[in-house]
């Protein structure tokens, strides 16, 4: 991969400035944190790379915006404003908002399932996996084996395995599948693409056995610049239009607003033409989220939605935004440092189980090699693997991930080439000393989601 970096397709009008701290000083932040990283102060973090939802940075357009919030607790025109950007880019009848993600699931996963139901995604993230048990239900995974190597390009590792998604519909049931889940960008796997044509042969299967196909749209943009990159007869669409066919394939969807549109607080959910269900949304929104058109937000963080869903779908902003991945990436590759290849579209996942072979599952790899970035740049990042997987539900028992992951989400339009090179330098530092590395176990941890709040200790 070349190491071209697409330059910026704006220009900085404010900076934050950062404090750095001493290696002394982060061993001792870590330390207190209980080895985990979601609970330092971000203060102490120089480069944070945790997440990189609602961590973007608005534009002018967007500020301007806010100035004229409509705090009404009903009717609110920015509501309006949202529904209708919503509406053209989506082509969904129904737009529901929400506070984030998460929130988006909580009202509508429960109305699908419940006790003996299932689930089948290409791979549920980490919230979407527990909301489907909270529910009652069951997830299950089915992405194609082609994600399982992290060595091998292949332009759709993101696409959910076809053949065996018949044979678990033949196994469980139709009638016991309660919803088939395509997650675009498919985060866990490395923030893959899937493809057009791998979206509308599931909508086919998923119509044949009348269960409904519900998309995860968090990264839909991102998904959408890959396919223009990479599928043949998409090379000459534009991004809306091609928005648009994806989710022609879809009945529902579920989106945090924080990744895609490019705002620090916000969640869709959209449903393509069904009724009924959005009265049973609305019912639910309403002592969830609160009235229907704010649904957990500020009229003022509703403008900012709707015109950062129009930003998010620029091709000259997806461009650098996904080159700053792929800049990433050619450094990593020089040095022979282990990723999900080809590289995602929000993250660079790197592959700590090859970095870090001999450390077992259930000492955490992916976890070990965040706190190391902590502990060598003070970079803050997250695990993607065992530990994030959790016990399975039913045995108690630590779940072994498909993948050991430290996932580097990089934020939108906030670092810069000078900080990709800070990463990729720590890293081969990191590298060097790879052996000397212990994992981790955990001293406590709560039932559901443990990776947010888990205390852990070094392995010893």
């Amino acid at each position: 991969m070349k190491s071209k970096y697409y330059a910026e397709p704006f220009k900085i009008k404010m900076v934050e400035p950062i404090k750095i701290l001493t290696a002394e000083e982060r061993l001792e932040k870590i330390k207190e944190a209980n080895y985990n990283l979601f609970s330092l102060d971000s203060e102490d973090v120089y480069i944070d790379l945790l997440s990189d939802s609602g961590t973007g940075a608005m534009s002018t357009g967007q500020w301007a915006g806010m100035m004229a919030g409509d705090e009404a607790y009903s009717g609110s025109k920015n509501f309006k404003n949202l529904e209708r950007a919503a509406q053209n880019i989506f082509g969904y009848k129904y737009i529901q908002p929400v506070h984030q993600g998460r929130a988006a699931e909580k009202v509508v996963l429960p109305i699908l399932l419940g006790p003996g139901k299932y689930a089948i995604s290409n791979m549920h993230f980490d919230t979407t996996r527990a909301h489907v048990e909270i529910a009652g239900a069951r997830a299950i995974d089915c992405v194609v084996p082609e994600a399982l190597d992290t060595e091998t390009y292949s332009p759709f590792k993101g696409n959910m395995d076809t053949k065996r998604l018949k044979k678990l519909i033949a196994e469980y049931g139709a009638k016991n599948i309660g919803l088939i889940i395509m997650t675009i960008t498919n985060n866990s796997a490395g923030g893959q693409p899937v493809s057009m044509e791998n979206l509308r042969e599931t909508s086919k299967i998923a119509a044949e056995y009348n269960i409904p196909l519900l998309i995860d749209a968090a990264r839909f943009a991102e998904n959408a610049y890959f396919i223009k990159q990479r599928e043949k007869g998409y090379e000459d669409k534009s991004i809306r239009e091609i928005v648009l066919e994806m989710f022609s394939y879809g009945k529902i969807f579920t989106m945090s607003s924080k990744k895609d549109a490019i705002v620090n607080i916000g969640g869709l959910i959209g449903i393509k033409d069904d009724e009924g269900l959005y009265e049973e949304v609305k019912a639910r929104t309403i002592p969830f989220e609160g009235f229907i058109s704010y649904g957990g937000l500020a009229g003022r963080d509703l403008e900012a939605l709707a015109i950062g869903l129009e930003e998010g779908i620029d091709y000259n902003y997806l461009k650098y935004r996904i080159g700053q991945m792929e800049y990433l990436a050619a450094r990593l590759d020089k040095a022979n440092i282990p990723y999900q290849s080809p590289v995602g579209g929000h993250a660079v996942f790197i592959d700590a189980k090859k970095l870090l072979p001999h450390i077992p599952y259930y000492e955490f790899p992916g976890q070990a090699l965040a706190v190391e970035l902590y502990k060598e740049a003070g970079i803050r990042t997250c695990d993607i693997g065992s530990f994030m997987m959790g016990n399975d539900p039913d045995t108690g028992e630590q779940i072994e991930s498909q993948f050991e992951f430290t996932r580097l989400a990089i934020p939108r339009r906030v670092y810069t080439q000078s900080h990709l090179d800070v990463i990729a330098d720590a890293l081969m530092s990191i590298k060097e000393r790879a052996d000397s590395i212990s994992g981790y176990k955990i001293n406590w941890e709560p039932e559901i989601l443990r990776h947010f709040t888990a205390k852990l200790v070094p392995k010893k």
